[in-house]
């Protein structure tokens, strides 16, 4: 019995196979795209590349898997690519220490992977990710909102324009459909935002805005659901 052995068992050899010769990137390692990473370095994606220019900080510490006491103030893509190839040392790590933006976007080619994850909190670099992804023909997945929400069991995959309740969704289907973008799959949820307590933050800077609220089990979710709808879409592919 190998680490894959059990994934085997569920997917088989040739699946195991596609996904080992899979390429990967996730934009945004923070409380979901961290738990996307996980369950893709764990099912034997062969590379993957993350891209978030943040580091960790106590304040992660609730929802991210890479954030401990002990990785508080290094570099999230760094901290990720160790514990990836701590789980499979076979794995290709590629990190990219930045914000992803339209202006730097040039330094991707989207047509190399085989899938996209946008796990990123801005509206403006979520868009152009879908756009770059529709332009390559190369498959993506966006999370919507996981701030301030307490039902795990709330979230769906959809597609963008078949979404209700979520806000960020509603200004992501007004967006796109102005941009010609026809479809997009998201995980996304239809409960209703709770509204933040508004308990002031000791290492939230003075006039910064009011940031969501999170718990732990809610972008470990998100995550995860989407992690298994890439290595579904990759095996089937």
């Amino acid at each position: 019995m190998n680490k894959f052995s059990r994934t085997a068992l569920l997917i088989g050899n040739d699946g195991l196979e596609k996904l080992k010769k899979s390429s990967v990137i996730v934009f945004g390692v923070g409380g979901v795209g961290g738990y996307t990473v996980e369950a893709l370095a764990r099912s034997g994606v062969g590379k993957i590349t993350v891209v978030d220019n943040d580091t960790i900080s106590s304040s992660n510490i609730n929802r991210q898997i890479i954030a401990t006491v002990d990785t508080v103030g290094k570099n999230k893509v760094d901290v990720i690519k160790d514990r990836v190839l701590s789980i499979n040392p076979n794995a290709n790590v590629v990190t990219f220490n930045t914000f992803y933006s339209p202006e730097n976007s040039s330094i991707f080619d989207f047509s190399q992977y085989d899938y996209i994850v946008d796990a990123i909190d801005s509206v403006t670099g979520k868009i152009d990710l879908c756009v770059k992804a529709t332009q390559t023909n190369t498959p993506i997945i966006s999370s919507m909102g996981a701030g301030n929400k307490l039902d795990a069991t709330a979230f769906k995959v959809a597609d963008i324009y078949q979404t209700k309740v979520c806000p960020l969704a509603k200004v992501m289907r007004r967006e796109l459909k102005a941009r010609g973008v026809k479809k997009l799959k998201v995980v996304y949820s239809e409960e209703e935002p709770i509204k933040s307590t508004n308990i002031c933050c000791a290492d939230i800077p003075e006039g910064k805005r009011q940031i969501p609220a999170s718990i732990a089990f809610v972008p470990s979710v998100v995550g995860l659901i989407i992690a298994g709808e890439v290595i579904k879409d990759l095996i089937k592919a």
